[in-house]
């Protein structure tokens, strides 16, 4: 008889409920990545002597833009005939569906913006945001893991999740890898990584490596830890990538290019 070892994961996704309104573990640990980024950002703003009024125009930014850019990004990047033939779903977020490429992009632009409205160099502002996005990544997958969400193929190792509650049934009949978990952790490493060396280049890194190294971490986790994760929607089984595989390369390559320009450069920021 063979002894199979796994965890069950059986998690409420509600904290508590009022009537019809209900908190999720989801949307409190999605808030918390803005509670912390705030409260980190601050002491780094004081440090460099920045004004407190800019952070909090940047924060309003950062939401707009986080919200924006995870939300269209997933409607087009993985349900855009659905959402193209029903296109006031797209603002029914309270029913799921965000995606990090999405945000990733949505937030470069509205920091572009932010950057041209407030005078503010661009690499400044976004070496100092991809520090608090690798800790709100790492709360975000949390998030999925309480939501018994976005987890990866079946497996036989102790450590599989058998996730009672997934959407559906058929998956919940065996243990799989807690990719959420897998992923939480890595951004978690990588927030510890950035913030160190922002203090060791006590609050002066060269312009563009925090972002570039941001990606090259980031997506560079993320297209290992698809290998092992179940498909998002159904067209990805039959590809040899899967979406957010092919969408994480460009980030990569992009990190790559602005690594090895601010070590060239040289430049200490202002």
């Amino acid at each position: 008889m063979t002894l199979e070892l796994y965890i069950t994961w059986n998690p409420d996704p509600e904290i508590f409920r009022i009537g019809s309104i209900a908190v999720r573990w989801y949307g409190v640990l999605f808030a918390l990545g803005f509670v912390f980024g705030y409260i980190i950002l601050q002491r780094m703003f004081r440090r460099e002597g920045v004004p407190i009024k800019v952070l909090d125009s940047l924060t309003t930014y950062m939401i707009i833009g986080t919200l924006i850019g995870a939300r269209l990004g997933h409607c087009l990047f993985y349900e855009p005939e659905y959402y193209l033939s029903h296109p006031l779903k797209i603002f029914a977020i309270w029913e799921g569906g965000l995606a990090s490429h999405g945000a990733a992009i949505g937030i470069i632009c509205t920091l572009i913006i932010f950057s041209i409205v407030k005078k503010r160099p661009f690499l400044w502002v976004i070496d100092r945001i991809v520090i608090i996005v690798a800790l709100a990544g790492f709360l975000i997958r949390m998030g999925n893991l309480m939501n018994s969400e976005i987890f990866g193929h079946v497996t036989e190792l102790p450590w599989g999740f058998m996730f009672v509650n997934a959407n559906n049934p058929l998956e919940a009949t065996a243990a799989r890898h807690p990719t959420q978990i897998y992923e939480g952790l890595s951004y978690l490493l990588i927030f510890f990584y950035l913030i160190w060396y922002y203090y060791r280049k006590e609050g002066k890194p060269e312009p563009g490596f925090l972002f570039g190294m941001f990606l090259i971490l980031i997506f560079g986790i993320r297209i290992l830890i698809e290998f092992v994760k179940e498909p998002q929607v159904g067209f990805e089984a039959t590809m040899a990538l899967n979406m957010g595989q092919l969408l994480s390369i460009p980030f990569v390559i992009a990190g790559i290019i602005l690594v090895v320009r601010a070590k060239k450069g040289g430049e200490v920021a202002k």
